[in-house]
């Protein structure tokens, strides 16, 4: 995993490592590994994300098959940035 620093900007590289870390579930491995997790409890948890996830599949083919509406779009938060975000502000005070 490589996470690039711009301009000693370590908070941004900061967040971009949990970012990545987060996506590929990193994060979530270390949470369940922290304690030790009983077989019949492992077993509920992965039956449960099992059902989870065969739920939201169903969900989004009722979607596509227009048995169901889309989801509204979600607003975009202000403050944040985008695609076409800007740096931080370059000008100085005096």
């Amino acid at each position: 995993m490589l996470i690039l620093v711009r301009e000693n900007n370590i908070e941004q590289a900061l967040k971009a490592l949990k970012r990545k870390l987060a996506r590929e579930g990193v994060l979530r491995e270390l949470k369940l590994r922290r304690a030790y997790e009983k077989p019949s409890e492992r077993k509920v948890r992965e039956k449960g994300e099992a059902v989870r996830r065969a739920r939201k599949l169903a969900r989004k083919q009722a979607q596509r098959e227009g048995l169901l509406p889309a989801p509204k779009p979600k607003a975009q938060s202000r403050g944040r940035g985008g695609p076409g975000r800007s740096g931080p502000s370059t000008t100085t005070r005096t």
